[in-house]
């Protein structure tokens, strides 16, 4: 395996770089993230790059008051927001901007509410992700954001995708079972090419290319790292929590549960808090 091509081979790479459109990195997301991974950032270059973007600024707000940052005084400037956010998050908030801006031409409600849902999730593992060890929260979050970034590129390519997402919550289908069924190809492996496009680290693109795979929790390191494999693990925790709580669970399951548990050594005590952090997510992000 090459470490950016996620196992697959170059007929694979082929079929789906054919078969779907993936966007390149938007100007303004390189521009963030070229200042942000600087060995000193200048915020004030951030805070203008992120005020110039209407989308990315709403997002930084938002970000920067809820309850991931804890604080019980709200900010009102962008400044403030990347003060708080710090680097790292404020380049997690260029990108989910910039994945919400690429799934247009669908109808405005799937994407709100699809995005939603994403910004619930994205901010429940990552609050996950702060109460284990050795998992960075930010990782977390930006793993989220992208690891289903691919179904929105999915619906707009195939006009059945939406009759699928609807057939597997009704039938109770795993999502991943039935991509393979009836498409070329599967949001994991869209998903993983959108992140190696985008120059992310190519950690993001494996946990991404493997989050769906049954044996993931089996595989070797030298196929999943086990820095990939503990963003899996606390985003299948999070996607199954939240799914328990919306009634809508068409990704993780009950195997890939119980094994990220496991992996984590979350006990029943420890999975009461995690619903929590579940909870407040839904809160938050609902409230805004």
């Amino acid at each position: 395996m090459t470490q950016n091509n996620y196992d697959l081979s170059p007929q694979d790479l082929e079929k789906v770089l054919s078969t779907i459109d993936i966007p390149s990195c938007p100007g303004v997301v390189s521009d963030v993230m070229k200042e942000a991974q600087k060995d000193e950032p200048n915020l004030s270059r951030l805070a203008e790059i992120i005020t110039n973007d209407p989308g990315m600024s709403a997002a930084a707000l938002k970000l920067a008051n809820s309850p991931l940052f804890g604080s019980s005084s709200a900010v009102s400037s962008v400044r403030k927001a990347v003060e708080r956010l710090g680097t790292k998050n404020v380049a997690c908030v260029a990108i989910a901007s910039a994945l919400r801006a690429s799934a247009s031409g669908l109808p405005a409600a799937w994407v709100e509410t699809f995005w939603k849902r994403i910004t619930i999730l994205a901010l429940a593992a990552s609050m996950i992700a702060r109460r284990q060890y050795g998992i960075s929260a930010d990782a977390a979050y930006t793993y989220t954001l992208f690891h289903d970034a691919a179904i929105p590129l999915m619906m707009r390519r195939f006009p059945n995708y939406g009759q699928l997402l609807d057939d597997c919550r009704l039938n109770g289908v795993m999502l991943h079972v039935a991509e393979e069924e009836f498409f070329p190809t599967t949001h994991s492996i869209v998903g993983a090419l959108l992140v190696r496009n985008w120059g992310l680290p190519p950690l993001l693109g494996q946990a991404i290319r493997f989050h769906h795979e049954d044996d993931a929790y089996d595989l070797p390191d030298s196929t999943l790292p086990g820095g990939a494999l503990s963003l899996i693990a606390v985003t299948h925790v999070a996607e199954r929590l939240l799914g328990e709580a919306l009634d809508d669970d068409i990704e993780v399951g009950d195997d890939l549960f119980r094994r990220a548990l496991a992996f984590l050594g979350v006990s029943g005590d420890d999975l009461d808090e995690l619903r929590h952090c579940v909870a407040a997510a839904i809160e938050s992000v609902g409230n805004t």
